[in-house]
C-alpha cells in the first residue's frame, strides 16, 4: 500500500474512532490521546490530519451528516420500508446516530441541521402517504424528537428492556418497539375527534 494510501485509512480510522468516542463521552470527555489510541495511530497523526480536536469533531458532524442522508435516502427509496433490518443496520447507523445525539447535547450547528433536515424529510414523507396531521410540522418534529429520544435515554431504555440497546439484539428490540408505537393507534378516531373539540 502506498503512503497516500495508507493515510487515507489512517485518516478515516481515526474518524470512525472519533464518532464513537464522542458519541459515548462527548467532546469534552474525550482527548486526542484517547483518539489515537483507539485508531491505533499516534497523537501526532491526528493532528497531522485535522489538526486540533474542534477540526476533528466539525469533520466528524459533516461525515455524519453526510452518511445518515445517504442511509436515509437508501433505506425510503421507491417509499417502501418494509425492506428495513434493524440487524443490518445497526453497525452502520448506531454509533452516527448516538454520535449525533450526543453531538446535538453539546450544540453542534450541524447536528442541529441534520434534525431539521429529518424533521423536512418526515413532513415529506407525510405528503407522499397522504398522512394529514392537524399540525403538520408539529407532527414531524415529534417523530424525529421520539427516534431519537431513544438514544438519549440510552442507559434508562436498556434498564427499563433488561438489554442493552447498544447491542445488535437490543437495537433491533427497541426498534422493532418504535415500528409498533408508529403503527399501532393509542386512541380511536372518536377518541381524537373528542380531545381536538376540547382544544376549540
Amino acid at each position: 500500500m502506498d503512503r497516500a494510501a495508507e493515510d487515507l485509512t489512517a485518516r478515516a480510522r481515526i474518524r470512525d474512532a472519533a464518532i464513537r468516542l464522542f458519541g459515548e463521552r462527548g467532546i469534552d470527555g474525550t482527548s486526542i490521546r484517547d483518539i489515537a489510541a483507539a485508531a491505533g495511530v499516534s497523537s501526532g497523526l491526528v493532528r497531522h490530519h485535522f489538526g486540533s480536536k474542534e477540526s476533528l469533531r466539525e469533520a466528524c458532524d459533516k461525515y455524519a451528516k453526510d452518511r445518515m442522508l445517504q442511509i436515509g435516502t437508501e433505506l425510503t427509496q421507491e417509499h417502501d420500508l418494509s425492506g428495513l433490518d434493524p440487524l443490518a443496520l445497526h453497525p452502520v447507523a448506531f454509533p452516527l446516530q448516538l454520535y449525533i445525539v450526543r453531538s446535538m447535547m453539546d450544540g453542534s450547528e450541524t447536528a442541529t441541521a441534520l434534525f431539521l433536515e429529518g424533521v423536512d424529510a418526515v413532513e415529506e414523507w407525510t405528503t407522499t402517504y397522504g398522512i394529514e396531521p392537524k399540525d403538520r410540522r408539529g407532527y414531524a418534529a415529534a417523530l424525529a424528537a421520539i427516534k431519537l429520544s431513544v438514544f438519549v435515554f440510552r442507559e434508562q431504555v436498556s434498564k427499563a428492556l433488561g438489554e442493552d440497546i447498544s447491542t445488535p439484539e437490543g437495537y433491533n428490540r427497541i426498534g422493532q418497539a418504535l415500528m409498533e408505537v408508529f403503527t399501532i393507534p393509542l386512541l380511536n378516531s372518536e377518541q381524537v375527534d373528542n380531545l381536538r373539540k376540547q382544544e376549540k
